[in-house]
């Protein structure tokens, strides 16, 4: 197959380290996609790499990423794509030959992935990405989705102080989506693999930044609240993204998820929120009002019914909304 822009991917470092990395997984090329694709690797600093990324004048800006970035360990090593099945699969399929902490971002990805499986096309104007970590504890591992969701939003607030805008208030609906004045803007999908005593997690964000199709985007919005405004660019989102995650999954790893419930909460659109739970009895599907009053240990729902009983909350199927398909177990 010959290749073109649609596989073709360039290596970026942070420091020399990084950029040693970068020529050795070019020389051995062990980069693989899932579908048996051949992909042509470059370097940032070759010719041909240049000519790609000036082609369009809104591709993904490799030093303006690398200047805002000043996490010590995570999005150092960077593999850029004009076009790709899915930043997800190029991480994970290859995810024992890439340094901790790399990341993938595409400027258009035509199968995305998300829960269940679902796919979808993402066009120009969004900041797609994964990136790899490593975990230990198995117990902790389902709650990564959610400091990854927090970090997306603190790395929105970052850039409005640094920027100076006007503060841009995105939320997290649980357990995974990025909300912005009641519409979705962003999503998270992390997956792990168990391998040498350690999960190997391949954690993948999706946030619409300059594209009001099919809902709102953030520059939309930042637009309404100021139009003289400097609008948001995807380089400074990732760049703070890295560094606010970095913070927030040291904590965790420390001191775990009660360190961050606070300011979780203080994120989430659910304190308090009533929602209709089924139940099915002798049958029958059996519908109740809780009140959410967290998350539990093991990252459900808890809630609390009118009988003063506590409740796990836990979604049905691939998708569900705050009114209905909920199930719940006593705690």
């Amino acid at each position: 197959m010959e290749c073109d822009a649609s596989c073709s991917m360039v290596y970026c470092g942070k420091s020399s380290v990084e950029d040693e990395i970068a020529t050795r997984l070019k020389k051995d090329n062990v980069l693989k996609l899932s579908d048996d694709t051949q992909v042509s690797l470059l370097l940032q600093s070759e010719d041909e790499a240049e000519t790609l990324l000036l082609k369009d004048y809104s591709s993904f800006d490799l030093s303006l990423f690398m200047d805002s970035l000043t996490a010590r360990r995570f999005g150092r090593f960077l593999i850029w794509s004009p076009r790709l099945s899915t930043t997800h699969d190029v991480v994970s399929h290859n995810f024992s030959e890439l340094p901790l902490g790399a990341v993938c971002v595409a400027d258009v990805q035509f199968k995305g992935r998300g829960r269940s499986k679902n796919v979808w096309e993402s066009p120009k104007g969004c900041l797609m990405y994964s990136f790899t970590l490593e975990m230990v504890d198995g117990q902790v591992v389902p709650l990564i989705q959610y400091v990854v969701g927090l970090a997306v939003t603190e790395a929105v607030k970052s850039v409005c102080d640094k920027k100076g805008l006007p503060y841009i208030d995105v939320k997290i609906k649980w357990p995974n989506d990025i909300y912005l004045n009641g519409l979705k803007v962003g999503g998270v999908l992390c997956t792990a693999t168990y391998r040498s005593k350690k999960f190997d997690v391949s954690a993948g964000v999706g946030l619409n930044v300059d594209n009001e199709q099919p809902t709102t985007c953030l520059n939309a919005v930042l637009k309404d609240l100021s139009p003289t405004s400097d609008l948001f660019k995807r380089e400074e989102l990732l760049g703070a993204f890295f560094d606010k995650f970095e913070m927030l999954f040291d904590l965790l790893m420390r001191r775990g998820f009660k360190s961050l419930e606070e300011l979780y909460y203080r994120t989430w659109l659910h304190s308090e929120q009533k929602v209709v739970v089924e139940d099915r009895i002798d049958d029958k599907v059996v519908q109740n009002v809780v009140t959410i009053q967290g998350l539990t240990s093991s990252g459900y729902l808890l809630a609390i019914g009118d009988d003063n009983q506590m409740y796990e909350l836990r979604p049905v199927g691939n998708s569900f909304d705050f009114l209905k398909g909920l199930i719940r177990r006593k705690l």
